[in-house]
């Protein structure tokens, strides 16, 4: 794209061409919430020019201290900033029904005919790509974030603390929105969210949501809206989940899925991966829903499908309900696909909530530095964080048995490619995730032919 043209107005925002872009974005958000946050900012930001890079950060700034997926959030809050509560509902739905309807066919073959050598030559691939992706992603936004050695010293405590401390990420975000609290008073110029954006404001040309664009009338902060809100949204939960108790019993399968995960919900403070360990005690341990090794393949499938992995909830809901063959032994793909819809819907409600209570005031503290100083520190802390999700990811694809056990070599070897692919010749992410399936699955292949003719 030539200079002038990025100089220029962007191009008008409609409805449709919103939705086309929520649909896309639903089947190609792969890398978790890193890669997927990578993906928003490069098109919404960098390429469309829906946003500014100032509004987006303070928005992901926000959706960075809520329990729940941040991505799904984000793009829940900027269709609800573009297009009105309905632009939320349908940008949050859409990043998240793909997934879905992808988890639910996985689930079934993984149900219906057990092994499936192709899909796991396919994972085996996207695993260190993933990690590639994680590492991608962590350079992007600290690239932006990380202005000084203030907000790097931030990040590398964040990093040292969950890490090598196990600190829990509330805590981390606590502390980090206090130093921001104090930095922005006594040391404000290294914590103003402008800082180091007006060069990339200034080659990108003005967006349509710009730095001072008038926040839009549905946007604006008032109680008698925030109480609207309030009841709808306590009255939508209490009726789903009334509805699930009178009809089947409290004690029945669906209406103790929906309890589970709206508690789950609420405690999803640093990523899926802070809440795994709950929801593998509940449903494997206490629900019996599944099984552990069960719980390990679907958190496979959910590192590799588009969508929060999070959604790793909905093959746990599926083999739940086809495990208790809810609807009866005869109804089987019925019951665990009406358990995963059921899961979905009560796990990512409360992030509907949270983005349509809370966003007006957010908009209403835009260039505030009493405000935006604390969540400039928290990104900074965030970044750590995301370092933190790439060493994770590395060490449990390159030592799957742990350190004591192999070194695989062949993920190394995609995760390598894949990183150079992203960082050095900047390639997208689709290409990358696809080729890293492909030689994934080469590579599987080509091991079982090797050793079937020893």
């Amino acid at each position: 794209m030539t200079a002038e043209a990025l100089a220029g107005a962007p191009e008008r925002l409609t409805r449709a061409k919103a939705f086309a872009y929520w649909l896309k974005l639903g089947f190609i958000s792969f890398g978790g919430p890193a890669g997927q946050i990578a993906i928003m900012h490069e098109e919404l930001v960098e390429r469309r020019r829906w946003i500014s890079e100032s509004r987006f950060l303070h928005a992901l700034n926000y959706c960075m201290l809520l329990p729940g997926p941040e991505a799904q959030q984000l793009a829940t809050y900027i269709g609800w900033l573009m297009h009105r509560p309905l632009g939320g509902i349908v940008a949050g739905g859409l990043f998240v029904l793909p997934s879905l309807f992808i988890l639910i066919a996985l689930s079934w073959v993984y149900m219906a005919f057990g092994n499936v050598p192709v899909i796991a030559g396919i994972f085996y691939g996207i695993k260190p790509a993933v990690t590639a992706l994680v590492v991608h992603a962590a350079w992007r936004i600290g690239s932006r974030v990380l202005k000084n050695a203030w907000l790097w010293g931030i990040a590398t405590a964040a990093f040292v603390a969950i890490f090598a401390l196990d600190a829990p990420f509330p805590l981390i975000v606590l502390a980090a929105g206090l130093v921001g609290h104090y930095g922005g008073r006594y040391a404000p110029e290294r914590f103003k969210t402008g800082s180091g954006h007006g060069t990339a404001a200034r080659a990108l040309g003005p967006a349509l949501i710009d730095d001072h664009t008038p926040t839009p009338e549905h946007a604006l902060f008032t109680w008698r809206r925030f109480r609207k809100v309030l009841l709808i949204c306590l009255g939508l939960w209490g009726l789903a989940i009334g509805g699930f108790a009178a009809l089947y019993g409290w004690d029945a399968a669906l209406t103790q899925m929906a309890w589970f995960f709206t508690k789950a919900a609420l405690m999803t403070f640093g990523g899926a991966y802070a809440v795994l360990p709950y929801v593998y005690q509940g449903a494997v341990d206490h629900h019996q829903w599944l099984t552990a090794p069960q719980m390990i393949d679907g958190l496979a499938l959910g590192e590799t499908t588009p969508g929060p992995l999070i959604m790793v909830v909905a093959f746990v809901g599926f083999v739940g309900g086809w495990t208790k063959a809810i609807f009866g032994s005869d109804a089987l793909f019925l019951s665990g696909a009406v358990a995963a819809t059921v899961v979905t819907f009560f796990t990512f409600l409360p992030s509907f909530f949270f983005i349509l209570l809370g966003a007006p005031f957010i908009e209403s503290t835009h260039g505030n530095l009493k405000f935006t100083a604390p969540l400039t520190a928290i990104t900074a802390a965030v970044v750590g964080v995301i370092v933190n999700l790439a060493v994770f990811f590395a060490y449990h694809v390159l030592w799957p048995q742990g350190l004591s056990g192999h070194f695989d070599w062949p993920s190394a070897v995609v995760g390598m490619a894949a990183a150079v692919a992203l960082l050095r010749f900047k390639f997208g992410v689709i290409p990358v995730v696809l080729g890293s399936g492909v030689a994934g699955l080469a590579y599987q292949f080509a091991h079982k032919a090797l050793y079937a003719n020893v």
